[in-house]
């Protein structure tokens, strides 16, 4: 995998040879977005199914589920992957062990496939919503580097972009992990779409002068009512955007729909480590010894929403039915 954590200074890739390593590797932020966890999680446990002993393979392959489930409290796309995986298992118990790990790495894999094609079908979905001539602001990064290719928010725009509207983007820094200065502007720049950072708090002063067609962002986890769990700093852009009528849209797969929360209140915020805060690529910028809060994601309220994008459709207010109706819906 591509660690996030050298871009966009060196472009360097991790190899993962256990599970442990997967589970290193997403809990250190290596790899990072609520479909890429997702992923990388289906892999992770059919990699550790693959060294699992023999005679102690289901107390093993249980610890594998557990091991990789502890690392990151928000992204519900890790214990859907996690679960997804487990029903494997539960399908083809009483088989030869061998016959058990080759149809996990298969279902790995296809996770991984399915990924991709439910991203293009995001962006099919949501790029005629982008309005023509206009900028798109966009918070954190959900693109190809947050799924296994293409991405939600940025597939929107990559969709938006390709079909010939002549937009650009403003990409939040994003705060204090910078995903957006970081990976979300180099993304784009790789695909050539004009792109300029701007620091966070900017975002109401560009909001307001008429220049932003709408906000896309990606989201980590989805309450039944609409709630949207991604990261910290993505409530304040709704906030913004909708007191200057501007449309936030929420840009996700059906994964990432917690149907079991009736509102955001109940999404478990991840804390971060406060050198996240205190310090910029190892450079101190903040007193010694200063207390920090960092939580790494915040929830903005249906209320702000404008519609939420799936591979299925796009759901619009009122959420509990709507996105019930997409959720039990056929992919399309």
């Amino acid at each position: 995998m591509i660690d996030q954590t050298r871009l966009p200074r060196a472009v360097e890739f991790v190899t993962c040879r256990t599970y442990l390593d997967v589970a290193k590797a997403i809990k250190d932020m290596i790899i990072r977005g609520a479909p890429a966890i997702g992923v990388a999680a289906a892999m992770g446990v059919a990699l550790g199914a693959q060294a699992a002993s023999d005679d102690a393979f289901e107390a093993e392959f249980a610890t594998i589920c557990d091991t990789l489930a502890a690392t990151r409290p928000t992204a519900v796309n890790l214990f859907w992957a996690i679960e997804r995986m487990k029903r494997v298992r539960a399908s083809v118990s009483g088989q030869p062990l061998a016959d058990v790990r080759a149809r996990l790495v298969a279902e790995a894999q296809a996770v991984y496939s399915e990924d991709i094609a439910i991203n293009e079908s995001i962006g099919a979905h949501g790029g005629p919503l982008v309005p023509d001539g206009k900028t798109v602001l966009t918070h954190c990064n959900a693109g190809a580097l947050a799924t296994a290719g293409y991405g939600t928010a940025l597939g929107v725009i990559r969709s938006a972009y390709a079909s010939g509207k002549k937009i650009d983007v403003y990409a939040d820094e994003t705060r204090p992990f910078l995903q957006g200065a970081r990976l979300t502007a180099w993304e784009l720049q790789q695909d050539h779409i004009p792109t300029k950072i701007i620091t966070d708090n900017m975002a109401g002063h560009f909001l307001k002068d008429g220049r932003i067609g709408c906000v896309v962002v990606g989201a980590d986890r989805i309450a039944g009512n609409g709630d949207v769990a991604n990261k910290i700093g993505t409530y304040s852009v709704a906030v913004l955007a909708k007191e200057n009528g501007v449309p936030f849209y929420v840009a996700a797969p059906i994964s990432t729909l917690d149907l079991t929360l009736t509102s955001g209140t109940q999404i478990p915020i991840e804390q971060r480590p406060a050198l996240e805060v205190t310090h910029v690529f190892g450079v101190p910028v903040a007193p010694e010894g200063i207390e920090v809060e960092n939580p790494a994601f915040d929830v903005t309220p249906h209320r702000y929403v404008t519609a939420i994008i799936t591979e299925r459709g796009v759901a619009y207010p009122p959420f509990e039915d709507s996105l019930r109706q997409l959720a039990a819906s056929p992919a399309k």
